[in-house]
């Protein structure tokens, strides 16, 4: 299992937007970044 500091590092280093941006195509909305899942057929989010 991967040691509790080293999540909290990654966490702490990582923007989620960079990490989810790398697989789904985000748009911003208002102070928010939305995006289509990627798990179901959604034509809006």
């Amino acid at each position: 299992m991967i040691p509790k500091e080293t999540v909290d590092k990654i966490i702490e280093s990582s923007r989620i937007e960079d990490v989810v941006g790398d697989f789904v195509s985000l748009k911003r909305r208002g102070t928010s970044m939305i995006g289509l899942c990627p798990f179901h057929n959604e034509k809006t989010p």
